[in-house]
């Protein structure tokens, strides 16, 4: 089944994205391939597309399938196959990269690219000599209204141990030193759009007073002291329990 009524723009509804160290394999609106984008390109050339499962058989290339989305563009929902190629390093592939500038590679090529890079977190567990876990109510994002640790997302090219050391202080206007540089590494897919996370969650220590923070309102409601079996309890981010569990 194809998606489409021009004939330049029809998809099919499952796609195969092969990825080998950076080259993907992208066919023409026949099916065949491998085909090479060009960066820049704004005129429609012919569409260049991730190929089906039938075409990938077709050119004799033996995959693993190891994930799977959905994508709704316009309403139109495909599935993108997420596989392996078994074969040497494809260089005569598109190299990924490529695809995003190319107005002729369908938007669902260029979609499963972007939704492929992974989005990374960084966050921290500050605990007191009472053993206690610092978390914050989150007034915005996936976790409004519940409670998790101090954290975000890392700006680009930012390590890191610096990224939650800077939206601790963002959020609540305290300085913190990390005790250690071995985080709780975690990572997750969460949804049918595919999109992985990692999250990379530090230690600080921290015996302050809460009326001293300066709490970013439109962010955090409220923070609190924590028992750490309560911590684990209430948190609902698979990434703060897993480093929960680790103190």
């Amino acid at each position: 089944m194809w998606h489409g009524r021009d004939p330049r723009r029809m998809h099919p509804v499952e796609v195969v994205h092969l990825e080998h160290d950076g080259r993907v394999l992208l066919v023409d609106e026949t099916g065949k391939g491998p085909c090479l984008p060009k960066p820049g390109r704004v005129t429609l050339e012919g569409t260049i597309r991730l190929p089906t499962v039938d075409e990938v058989l077709a050119m004799g290339i033996p995959w693993d399938q190891v994930g799977r989305a959905q994508f709704d563009l316009s309403g139109q929902l495909v599935t993108v196959l997420k596989g392996y190629p078994n074969i040497a390093w494809p260089r005569h592939w598109a190299l990924k990269d490529d695809l995003i500038s190319d107005n002729s590679v369908h938007p669902v090529a260029r979609e499963a690219i972007y939704r492929s890079v992974h989005r990374l977190v960084s966050k921290v567990m500050i605990c007191n000599d009472a053993n206690q876990v610092l978390m914050g109510r989150v007034e915005r994002g996936h976790f409004r209204g519940y409670w998790t640790l101090p954290g975000g997302y890392m700006d680009h090219n930012e390590h890191p141990k610096t990224g939650c050391v800077r939206e601790t202080k963002e959020e609540l206007g305290l300085d913190i030193e990390l005790t250690d540089d071995q985080p709780v590494v975690t990572q997750s897919v969460f949804t049918e759009e595919g999109i992985s996370f990692v999250s990379f969650t530090y230690r600080a220590v921290w015996n302050g007073d809460l009326d001293t923070l300066t709490v970013q309102t439109e962010e955090i409601a409220e923070v609190q002291w924590f028992d750490l079996n309560e911590a684990r309890t209430i948190a609902v981010s698979h990434f703060d329990r897993e480093a929960l569990q680790s103190i």
